[in-house]
């Protein structure tokens, strides 16, 4: 997976420009609603008022809104209005203030490209996070992760990340591996430490420490010698799921040298989660060897596995699962994925996938670029298509060369409203329903007539 690492790149962002203000602006309203609404006066901005306010008692309050309506309705001025007072407020003495206004940040960053802005306001940010990571708990330090995360994908490569990486890691690292944290925090806090090593770090030590620390997590789960032929899940199977994607990504950048090593110890492990009672872990331990064999074959590519057909009996039989005592839903969603994970060993073959966003498209190809895609989309959300667009960073990553200008007026001919979706699906209902509705008639007539 290429990977450039560029200084001092251009980035495509917003102005620093905006309007300066107070805490205050941070559209926290009373009720729920967001939008519309006139800021605090001098007299009310200061950060002991708003703590009072709402909308930012309740850390869903912004969420509802997401990427989707800021995207469409927020104007840049509104956003920066908006995220100086999220910042202000990451201080408030209240952990429900502070978690909201670090979900607030996120979701804007998620959803706008403001490099300028957030470069100026880099250190202010990082200290509340590193704040909140020390000092919070659970669902604070689950937020200021994913925010970390953000702010790195919003940076890129460079000086500025690195040192948020420099600040951060230590942090990150100690939450991950401390069994009294909250689970959710520590895989959230595993994935931000994954993907801001992925953007940030220049130090290959560094980044084999990041392996190393992952690994410790994840090795929990395999079979020891003397168990039975089931990994059976524990209160932490969902943090070893999250170490192991991440651990896969990052070895997708390492030196081949590297990259052999993990093969040896892994390669004749990671087998063994197949046999998870844990759907999401037999498919994220799946989908990992179909990445991990793909790997090999593009070091050697007549690279040999001793144990294939054991292997791909295992693959096979999960790929055709029926069994009883599992959900529906989960035996449809394995069956599906190992298919592909069978041809991928197998045939050495991958559907390719399409990823449209704006006037581009995006073919997924292969294993490495489908772990990277899904990676970045858990962290963007519903952003991940505005950042393909607009991110040099992820447009590097992906090899999608530097974005593409639109004017004005072909955004507008491309944009569809609320009201014409809401049209379209409902003259496409219609249209279903008469079709179903002929084609039961004719059933009904055929069975008449006999």
């Amino acid at each position: 997976m290429p990977k450039n690492k560029k200084r001092n790149t251009p980035h495509r962002g917003g102005s620093s420009g905006g309007s300066s203000g107070a805490a205050a602006a941070t559209a926290a309203t009373a009720g729920g609603q967001h939008r519309n609404v006139q800021p605090f006066s001098d007299e009310d901005a200061s950060i002991e008022t708003m703590s009072h306010c709402s909308g930012y008692s309740d850390p869903s309050s912004f969420a509802e809104d997401g990427p989707e309506v800021l995207d469409e309705e927020g104007t840049q001025e509104d956003l920066e209005y908006k995220l100086k007072g999220f910042i202000d407020l990451t201080l408030d003495k209240s952990a429900k203030t502070r978690q909201a206004a670090l979900e607030g940040i996120k979701n804007i960053l998620a959803s706008k490209m403001l490099y300028e802005f957030i470069l100026e306001r880099r250190m202010t940010l990082t200290d509340s996070i590193e704040r909140c990571l020390k000092k919070g708990k659970g669902d604070e330090q689950r937020a200021a992760a994913a925010l970390a995360s953000v702010l790195c994908i919003q940076l890129g490569p460079g000086i500025e990340s690195e040192e948020v990486l420099k600040t951060l890691g230590p942090i990150l690292k100690k939450i991950i591996c401390d069994g009294t944290a909250s689970i959710q925090a520590r895989q959230t806090c595993a994935t931000c430490f994954a993907v801001c090593c992925f953007i940030a770090t220049d130090d290959i030590t560094e980044l084999y420490s990041t392996l190393q620390c992952l690994e410790n997590i994840f090795t929990k789960s395999y079979l020891k010698e003397n168990d039975t032929n089931v990994v059976c899940s524990t209160p932490t199977t969902a943090l070893h799921i999250s170490s192991l994607l991440v651990w896969t990504l990052l070895l997708t950048i390492c030196p081949i040298n590297e990259v052999k090593k993990k093969l040896e110890v892994h390669f004749h492990k990671l087998p063994s989660l197949l046999s998870s009672d844990d759907v999401n872990m037999r498919i994220a331990a799946g989908e990992s060897l179909a990445l991990l064999f793909e790997l090999a074959r593009g070091i050697e590519s007549d690279f040999f596995y001793e144990d294939m057909e054991s292997l791909t009996q295992m693959l096979r039989a999960l790929a055709t699962d029926g069994t009883k005592h599992r959900a529906k839903v989960d035996k449809r969603k394995q069956r599906s994925v190992f298919r592909d994970i069978l041809r991928a060993v197998e045939e050495r073959d991958f559907p390719t996938e399409t990823v449209k966003f704006g006037p581009e498209r995006m073919y997924i190809d292969c294993w490495v670029k489908k772990h990277t895609y899904d990676t970045f989309k858990e962290v963007l959300g519903s952003g991940m298509q505005y950042h393909l667009q607009s991110n040099e960073f992820l447009r590097n990553v992906f090899e999608l060369g530097p974005p593409v200008m639109l004017d004005a007026a072909t955004l507008k001919t491309m944009k569809i409203s609320r009201f014409e979706r809401h049209l379209y699906n409902s003259a496409a209902f219609k249209a279903r329903t008469k079709a179903r509705s002929k084609c039961r008639d004719k059933r009904a007539d055929v069975g008449e007539f006999f």
